[in-house]
């Protein structure tokens, strides 16, 4: 397994990200603050890459948020980035498995915790760079219950896309879209941050929410 990390391509292209003008708020917690008697249409759990800001980072997480409010409307979708203990440190990506126990686990408490709330509300995830990772640890460690209401995940510049060859554990791979750029090498078993990896705001728009929408259904 090839781990190459180049801290200074990181460093600039994670701070050459556009602030796109679709974009919606970097900190989105509906989840946490909603109420069991007023559930949604659907739930978007989503983790943001390295060193984003908020708990949705600037793109491409918004923008997918946005593209499935503009389809539900804003009052029927529940937005909720992955916060608290995913700090979304650099060197994380470093880790065994993509991100922190302690991130990952957060990421498995929101699952929970929508499944708990809103047991019959379809959940959809994203994740993004690092974030994507998350998602992918996460997930195996939920329950048979928890996995089958988490309808499609849709995974941008997936930094485990090698190493779980295109999938995530213990979930299906038809509930599951990867999007990985060309020349984007962190899904090729690296973590070479080159500018391909910040090109998936057009999927974030248009293709991505268009397969999450067919999972959730009208």
């Amino acid at each position: 397994m090839k781990f190459t990390l180049s801290l200074a391509s990181v460093f600039a292209v994670t701070s050459a990200f556009p602030l796109v003008a679709r974009q919606s708020a970097t900190t989105r917690t509906e989840l946490e603050a909603g109420s069991t008697s007023a559930c949604p249409k659907a739930i978007l759990i989503y983790a943001r890459g390295s060193t984003q800001d908020g708990n949705m980072g600037a793109q491409p997480g918004p923008i997918l948020a946005d593209a499935l409010e503009s389809y539900y409307g804003a009052a029927n979708v529940w937005i909720q980035g992955v916060g608290g203990p995913y700090t979304a440190g650099l060197l994380d990506n470093l880790a065994p498995k993509g991100t922190t126990d302690a991130a990952i686990a957060e990421g498995a408490r929101l699952f929970k915790l929508a499944n708990t709330k809103c047991p019959r509300t379809p959940v959809v995830a994203g994740g993004y760079s690092q974030g994507a990772a998350l998602i992918a640890g996460a997930i195996p460690t939920l329950s048979t219950t928890v996995i089958n209401q988490i309808k499609g995940v849709v995974l941008f510049g997936y930094t485990r896309n090698k190493q779980n060859n295109g999938g995530i554990p213990s979930y299906p791979q038809s509930n599951l879209k990867v999007f990985c750029a060309d020349g984007d090498l962190v899904c090729d078993g690296t973590l070479i941050v080159l500018p391909a990896h910040s090109t998936y705001e057009d999927e974030a728009a248009d293709e991505a929410p268009v397969f999450l929408e067919s999972k959730i259904g009208a």
